[in-house]
């Protein structure tokens, strides 16, 4: 109920007449005027109530009067009624019932109790009540009360001078209340106030309102007396402690900041009256140096005194804390203090407090952040927050480094101090407890000896002092040991703490500020305000190096596990700060710290230690402190949890880790995991620390890159505790959820992430040099792990992931390293290739190729493990991904095929397997365009030479390959034709031109060029093997699959790859080696036609050579559609010619082979309904032969040829052969001359003898060849006839001629010739003949002007039958005769032509036979050159090689004359005979009176027979000569006579024996000579003169030549006596006789008018001479003579003589 209430206000005056009646009551007796008073008062209160509403206001009015008894009852000092009357003033107070006068006479009446001392606890109650019920009171009233309080706090009674004290502190706090109150209550009005002349009068307060004044003068007395001055306001003051005043002023300084911030007087008395106090209170303790003065020093410095120090403190703490703003300066004073106050010099208590003081201001981060901006920032000024970091950093390690390592507690007294000495008690410090320290479980730091313990002094976040709360101590407290190093530690983490949290949430609010901006505004980039990074920067650089010296320091000498955590997250949270806030140097520098603290002391990690010497090259100085920042003690007492091996080359071979590196590692790995976007290049120390920790814990990496607990085969050297081992898996745990939370960083963080793990990765790489030490693969693995968790985003960190491992890991020796990057870089393609990415990658082809780029970068390494664990992947990105690689098979076919000799086999088998695999399955799903690449890559393995098979299965895929061309032919086309259409359109906006192999044929086609050209690159293989199987698989595609090109195609098939390859295989084939191969390897025998490299390429020439010959055989049609199908005809035939005239037997016989196939010895059929046969020459079955049903994509093919426009389908279309006409016909001869240009062209120069000596023996082609080359000429010639010259002819014979004379290298012979005696021709000269044969046939049924090739054929065979007598010469070359040849002997050997030059007389006489009349024949004197050939063989007679020969020589010589005389003596006028006469009868002459004798063992009988064969001679002359005599030369009859006349005389040959003399005389010839010449003498048929006198001539010369014998022999005879003549005269006078005889008979039977008359004469006139001869001896002689003598019985009767007209 409150009390202005009517029922409070009745009770009121209910007590107050209840008091006055007790008053009166009490003072009846002793003070009867205050008992009147009393009752008048009684009387007045009555009066109030009764006549006021407003009873309360009246009594206020009043209350002078009513207050009086009161007053009156205090004065009589009675204690009961004072009491009583104090109760009652109190009840009034209460009321508000007393007005400003009576509240003066009541405090003046408390004054005179207080001066007598009378009821103090009541007084101060009152003064209280009265004080605090109202505000009637002021100025003198109010300082009168005030006064009278602190006078009370002096008394001597205990319990009145802290109530008094109570009391003053209240009414101070009551008084600026009121003052607040008041300009709460003025709020709202603005006034003006009065300029202030200057601050010089300390009173001048005349602004302020009463309540301000009040407040004012207060505080001005309070600051006087602190000061021990007068004060101004408060009269009467009699004594005052400093303490007392300095909590006062603490007091309102702490609670009515406010006051003091928004009135300028009151700010004028802070920094005018407060600061100065302050600082000059301060001064003891700054001057103070601990132990420099003893007591007996002359003049003494004031001491610090602890009361007012730590007081000074406190207020010094307020304030800073409130009016930072006002006194700026002051504040950079006072801080400058507190920093001194905490160095080592100063009392241990001052110390003490003054980091109980600093905590406090640690605990105020927005006023930290004050200082910085007002000091640290400023130029010219103290960096305060710096040096207040660096001194409690300075004051943590001092603690550590004490002078004696005594207890500390027993320097905390000052020396020389009061008798408080050493007052504290040790508690079990290093120096009393000795090691007792380290088995205690009590938290304590420890370092280099010194142990101090850690107490809990306040919780987190509040700075709860002790010693600053000491207010009733008066000595310095002692402070125990640790304390102070407990505050500052909590000062430390305070501090962090508060930057930090307040950092962040200022840069959490900016953020969303930043977010809110860009959602409203996307288009444009936000602004953060400047100002608050800067102060953020600033404050953090400003304390990061004190922060980091002390906590590192902490962090090393902590052996309790929460004070490291706690540590280790500050150390964590500034790292994370400097992160977030971009400064670097302390990032790192706080990381750093964390890292070393993970590993083992001294560990030597460059990345570390790098970057500690970057520091502790900055000591800090403060003030001429310096802060070290301070290594690492080496003697820890930790609990050793693992000893291992560095991963350094250390001097030491093994090293531990402890509890503490444990714990700092999960704080690092803590980092990473919670900060790793902020870490940036920090990174790297992280990785590099947890790499080495991971190693020294022997942490392997197992599938997919997480880290794995090792063997214990890693080495005896790790050791592991079991508290470690079950840490381990959790290590391990968060070591692959750290980078598994990768997937959470943005990217340039995961780049810092990945740039880290690479330089980590390549230090690795540098240790594992040169040595086989196992290399830590802790990079490896992580960036493998890294790299899978984030596959979603793999496009930006693929590049610098991939392009490490490739380009570093996987060319690595270390071949472990190596292994891994190659097991990592393929895993991730491989996980790549199976996530499921958005878009699937089906439709990203750009990812797709950035994903399968380095799997082909992988080929340029030259490890084959490498390329082994490459390939393996291909095989299972094929299984498992085959289908869908799209766009990635040009990339995965180039690393299938990137394929190199120097490999090995193992690599290319399974590079060769996933061809396989490809080409079975998976051709059909791959984009067309890759065909070809599939194409080159199966080429490669071809063309590869490490082993055989591959190369040999690859040729086999080939072909495989191009029946799946074959039969998906279609949609290859369509698709192919599609990308086609794309790329011309891509190529045409380029304004380039369309750039790929084989253009412009169709892309299709262009797939089989590629195809063709690359089995064309197999066929010139240098392995044997490789070049037969690619040249059967080239020769059998294009025969089956080449329906399926365009005509232009041909063109290239057969300009780029036929041609091309007859080239190649051509230039190979004549420089291969001609060394012999000795084995092919292993225990394979080679054959000897195959041992030299130039044999094996021989057979692949042969090949080559026919396979293009087949295909212009059955594409014939095709390809005489091309333009240039001359050109490729003269080209092809320019091949067969250099092929037919290389040194090798093997390849001259098969060009000629593939010419003769070209020539279609076998013509293809020209007949429009025979194209069914024309289609199988082609190589197409004639079933398919139905216009409608056309199988297959039917193409027509536009001909470019004005003469006729042909219009061709093919495969299963109509098929139109070219009609005959003469465009064919033309283009026919055209092709045919060129052939048979060629063939010429090889004829000669296969048959042109040797010019040079022939020691060096050049090539001589083989019999097989020759033939082959003559064979050809048939059937050339039936199509060249038409146009065949005489130049041609004249070619041929030279040709025929020269093969002929070639000879027979001696070991063919036997397989060729025939034994010598068999007379057979070789299939060569059968050949020449046949050609020679279908000529003259040709001729024969040819038109007439043909004829005039007859004398050139004639001339041809007869050089032949020359061959008969004089085998043809080869050059200057050595042959011998075929009987004298040894087998074995590279000898040459000439062939026995006598059967052929046989032969071809026996031609020439058919032929002369059927063209004798001809005019050619007879023009050329063709019957002369046979008679003249034939003269050579009639002459040597017996000395013709072989004995038939003359014999067929003769016999022909008669049939041609049978047939040619007639002939001549037909055009006997034209005199085109003449010349053949004399040779006629030479012949003659040469054949009868031969030079060569008969062989000795010729018998009777066959001399007989070759007699008769000279009787037959004889008889020609007579029977087809001599008849004519008139048709002929008269000195030819003349030479015949001459001739008969010889042979019918001495015909004999001197050398007969004796026994045959009759035989070989050659009687039977003798006889004819004779009667022919007889014949001829007495013909009666003389129709000319001439003629008869030819007989006459004859006659005579026989007579008077038997006249000389007989003459001589009879003289001889006579001569020699009894001595028997030579054997020759006899034989030869007894032919005479004979030949007499003979005459004798003839004249006898010829007419008598037949007979010349001188020739009687003759006759008659041999009679005496016979008649000599009876005298001789020799008995033959005389019976010859008898038979001479005989016929002259005839002569004995003289004839009748007749006179005959015209004679006498």
């Amino acid at each position: 109920m409150s009390t202005s209430s009517p029922e409070a206000v009745k009770k009121l005056l209910e007590n107050m007449q209840t008091d006055l009646r007790s008053l009166s009551m009490e003072c009846k007796k002793k003070f009867p005027p205050v008992k009147e008073a009393a009752e008048s008062g009684i009387v007045k209160i009555k009066t109030i109530a009764a006549r006021n509403t407003d009873i309360l206001a009246a009594l206020k009015e009043n209350s002078s009067e009513v207050v009086q008894p009161f007053l009156m009852g205090c004065g009589t000092k009675e204690p009961k009624i004072t009491q009583l009357c104090l109760a009652a003033i109190q009840r009034l107070m209460s009321h508000e019932v007393v007005s400003e006068a009576a509240a003066g006479n009541i405090i003046n009446m408390l004054w005179q109790l207080m001066e007598n001392g009378l009821e103090e606890l009541k007084l101060l109650q009152t003064v209280l009540v009265l004080l605090t019920t109202n505000t009637v009171v002021h100025d003198e009233v109010l300082s009168k009360a005030i006064v009278l309080c602190f006078r009370l706090h002096f008394t001597k009674d205990n319990i009145t001078n802290n109530t008094a004290a109570a009391t003053v502190r209240q009414v101070v706090t009551v008084v600026f209340e009121r003052m607040v109150a008041e300009d709460e209550r003025f709020k709202g009005i603005v006034e003006q106030p009065p300029p202030v002349q200057g601050n010089t009068n300390r009173r001048s307060v005349s602004t302020l309102r009463p309540s301000a004044k009040d407040a004012y003068m207060l505080f001005q007395d309070l600051c006087q007396l602190v000061n021990a001055d007068a004060p101004y306001w408060l009269v009467g003051m009699t004594e005052m402690t400093r303490t007392f005043g300095l909590e006062l002023l603490e007091s309102v300084l702490n609670d009515f900041p406010g006051v003091f911030l928004q009135h300028q007087e009151f700010s004028f008395l802070l920094k005018e009256r407060v600061c100065p106090l302050v600082i000059k209170l301060f001064s003891p303790n700054i001057k103070f140096r601990q132990g420099s003065s003893s007591a007996a020093s002359p003049a003494p410095v004031e001491k610090p005194y602890f009361p007012i120090c730590m007081r000074l403190l406190r207020v010094v703490s307020v304030l800073i804390k409130h009016f930072y703003s006002l006194l700026v300066t002051e504040c950079e004073i006072f801080l400058s203090l507190l920093v001194k106050f905490l160095d080592g010099e100063k009392p241990q208590w001052l110390r003490a407090v003054a980091v109980e003081s600093v905590h406090r201001l640690c605990v105020q981060p927005h006023l930290l952040r004050s200082f910085c901006q007002s000091y640290d920032m400023k130029q010219h000024s103290t960096k305060v927050f710096r040096d207040i970091v660096n001194a409690l950093g300075s004051f943590i390690q001092s603690l550590f480094i004490v002078p004696n390592a005594g207890n500390i507690a027993a320097v905390s007294a000052p020396a020389g101090g009061s008798g408080s000495g050493a007052q504290g008690t040790a508690q079990g410090g290093p120096g009393t407890g000795g090691v007792s320290g380290n088995l205690t479980t009590q938290a304590a730091f420890e370092y280099r000896g010194t142990w101090i313990p850690l107490m809990t002094v306040s919780v987190q976040g509040s700075a709860k002092a002790t010693y600053l709360e000491m207010l009733d101590k008066v000595e310095p407290p002692s402070i125990p040991e640790g304390y102070a190093m407990s505050v500052a530690f909590s000062a430390l983490l305070d501090l962090v703490r508060g930057i930090t949290s307040m950092i962040e949430r200022e840069l959490a609010a900016e953020e969303e500020v930043a977010a809110e901006f860009r959602e409203a505004h996307p288009d444009q980039e936000w602004q953060p305000l400047p100002g608050a990074h800067l102060v953020w920067e600033e404050m953090v650089s400003a304390c990061w190096c004190g922060l980091l010296a002390a906590l590192s320091l902490l962090l090393d000498a902590s052996t309790d596990e929460t004070a490291t955590e706690n540590i280790l997250k500050a150390e964590l949270t500034m790292a994370s700060l400097c992160g977030r806030l971009g400064l670097v140097t302390p990032r790192d520098a706080f990381i750093t710290a964390i890292c070393k603290a993970s590993l083992p002391p001294h560990y030597a990690l460059t990345v570390l230690s790098s970057n500690a010497a970057n520091l502790s090259s900055k000591a800090y100085s403060i003030q001429g402190q310096s802060v070290q920042i301070i290594s690492p003690s080496s003697e820890s007492h930790q609990q050793v949890v693992a000893v291992g091996q560095p991963l350094t080359a250390q001097p030491q071979g093994t090293v531990v880790l402890t509890a503490k590196n444990i714990q700092c590692m999960r704080t690092l790995l803590n980092l990473a995991h919670c900060h790793g976007a902020v870490l940036g290049t920090s990174w790297q120390l992280v990785l590099a620390t947890l790499q080495h920790l991971v190693w020294i814990l022997g942490l392997k990496p197992g599938v997919g890159g997480a880290l794995k607990p090792g063997r214990a085969v890693e080495g005896p050297s790790t050791v592991l505790t079991t508290a470690v081992m079950t840490d381990l898996p959790v290590i391990s745990n968060i070591l692959s959820r750290l980078f598994e939370s990768s997937q959470y960083l943005d990217d340039v963080s995961l780049h810092h992430l990945i740039n880290a793990l690479c330089s980590l990765s390549l230090e690795a790489m540098e240790m594992a040099y040169g040595n086989n030490k196992e290399p830590s693969l802790f990079a490896v693995a992580k960036l493998l792990e890294t790299g899978l968790v984030n596959m979603d985003r793999i496009e930006i960190l693929w590049r610098p992931l991939t392009g490490h491992l490739l380009e570093k890991v996987c060319q690595h020796p270390n071949s472990r390293m190596r292994e891994w990057g190659a097991e990592a870089l393929t895993a991730l393609i491989k996980a790549g290739l199976a996530y499921k990415h958005d878009p699937p990658l089906a439709q990203n082809q750009r990812l797709q190729l950035l994903l399968l780029n380095p799997l082909k970068e992988l080929s340029n390494v030259l490890h084959a493990d490498i390329r082994q664990k490459q390939l393996e992947s291909v095989l299972q990105i094929l299984q498992s991904q085959g289908d869908s690689l799209g766009p990635g098979w040009p990339l995965v076919l180039g690393v299938i095929g990137a394929i190199r000799n120097d490999q090995g086999e193992s690599l290319i088998r399974t590079a060769f397997q996933c061809l396989q695999l490809v080409v079975t399955d998976f051709l059909p799903t791959m984009p067309c365009t890759c065909l070809q690449i599939v194409v080159d890559v199966a080429g490669s393995f071809g063309l590869q030479n490490q082993e055989l098979n591959i190369s040999l299965t690859s040729i086999g895929l080939l072909w495989n390959i191009s029946d799946y061309f074959f039969q998906r032919g279609e949609a290859i086309t369509q698709e192919l034709e599609r990308e086609e259409e794309a790329l011309q359109k891509q190529a045409q906006e380029k304004g380039e031109t369309l750039n790929r192999p084989f253009h412009p044929a169709p892309p299709f086609d262009c797939l089989w060029l590629c195809l063709y050209a690359k089995l064309g690159e197999l066929c010139v293989d240098p392995r044997p093997a490789v070049r037969k199987s690619a040249g059967q698989t080239l020769f059998s595609t294009i025969a089956a699959h080449g329906t399926l090109l365009q005509q232009p195609t041909w063109h290239i098939v057969v300009w780029k790859v036929l041609f091309h390859l007859l080239d190649c295989v051509r230039t190979s084939s004549t420089t291969a080696d001609k060394e012999k191969i000795e084995s092919g390897g292993g225990n394979i025998l080679i054959h000897h036609s195959r041992d030299t490299a130039e044999k094996q390429w021989a057979e692949t020439w042969v090949l080559t050579l026919a396979g293009v010959a087949r295909i212009f055989n059955t594409r014939r049609y095709l390809l005489q559609q091309l333009g240039d199908f001359f050109e490729a005809w003269e080209v092809l035939l320019n091949h067969i010619q250099s092929a037919a005239l290389s040194k090798n037997n093997e390849v001259s016989l098969a060009a000629l082979k593939s010419f003769q196939e070209i020539l279609q010895i076998v013509t293809p059929v020209k007949d429009s309904d025979k194209a069914g046969d024309a289609l199988a020459a082609m190589g197409v079955p004639p079933v398919l032969i139905d216009p409608l049903s056309a199988s297959g994509p039917g193409r027509p093919l536009v001909r470019s040829d004005s003469l006729v426009e042909r219009l061709t389908r093919y495969n299963g279309a109509e098929l139109q052969a070219p009609p005959p006409g003469e465009e064919s016909a033309l283009e026919d001869s055209a092709l045919w001359w060129s052939a048979w240009n060629t063939w010429y062209r090889t004829g000669t120069d296969s048959t042109r003898p040797p010019s040079g000596p022939t020691e060096k023996l050049s090539f001589i082609p083989s019999q097989p060849f020759l033939t082959a080359l003559i064979q050809i000429f048939p059937a050339l010639y039936q199509h060249i006839k038409a146009n065949f010259s005489m130049e041609d002819l004249k070619k041929l014979g030279v040709i025929l001629h020269g093969a002929v004379s070639v000879p027979i290298s001696s070991d063919a012979s036997p397989f060729i010739l025939p034994s010598y005696t068999e007379a057979v021709l070789t299939s060569l000269q059968e050949a020449v003949l046949t050609s020679l044969d279908v000529l003259q046939k040709a001729i024969c049924v040819g038109p007439e002007n043909l004829q005039v090739m007859y004398p050139a054929i004639f001339e041809q065979l007869l050089l032949f039958v020359e061959f008969s007598c004089k085998p043809p010469q080869y050059g200057r070359m050595e042959t011998k005769h075929v009987a004298n040849a040894k087998y074995n002997q590279a000898e040459w050997v000439a062939l026995n032509y006598v059967p052929f030059a046989e032969r071809s007389l026996e031609v020439v006489v058919d032929l002369y036979h059927k063209t004798a009349c001809h005019k050619a024949v007879i023009n050329e004197k063709v019957l002369q050159n046979i008679i003249k050939t034939l003269r050579m063989p009639l002459g040597l007679k017996y000395a013709c090689p072989s004995e038939s020969t003359w014999k067929l020589a003769v016999s022909s010589l008669l049939k041609v004359l049978s047939i040619g005389l007639p002939v001549a003596r037909q055009h006997a006028s034209s005199g085109k005979f003449d010349t053949m006469w004399p040779e006629l009868a030479n012949a003659f002459e040469d054949f009868l009176f031969t030079k060569s004798t008969p062989p000795d063992n010729l018998s009777i009988q066959e001399f007989q027979k070759n007699e008769a064969i000279d009787v037959e001679v004889v008889q020609l002359i007579s029977t087809e000569i001599l008849p004519f005599a008139n048709f002929i030369p008269k000195d030819f009859v003349g030479q015949i006579m001459a001739m008969l006349n010889k042979g019918s005389i001495h015909s004999q040959s001197p050398s007969f024996t004796e026994a045959e003399i009759d035989v070989r005389m050659r009687e039977e010839f003798s006889k004819v000579c004779f009667e022919t010449l007889l014949q001829f003498s007495f013909s009666n048929k003389v129709t000319t003169p001439q003629e008869g006198y030819i007989s006459r001539m004859a006659l005579s010369v026989l007579l008077k030549r038997s006249q000389d014998v007989l003459r001589r022999y009879v003289e001889d005879e006579r001569l020699s006596g009894r001595c028997p003549l030579p054997r020759q005269q006899v034989t030869e006078i007894i032919f005479v006789l004979k030949a007499i005889s003979t005459l004798m008979d003839s004249l006898k039977k010829t007419q008598p008018e037949n007979v010349d008359g001188n020739t009687w004469a003759q006759v008659i006139a041999l009679y005496p001479t016979l008649v000599e001869c009876i005298t001789c001896s020799s008995s033959e002689v005389s019976s010859a003579l008898k038979e001479a003598l005989g016929p002259f019985k005839d002569f004995m009767q003289p004839p009748v003589s007749r006179v005959q007209n015209g004679e006498s």
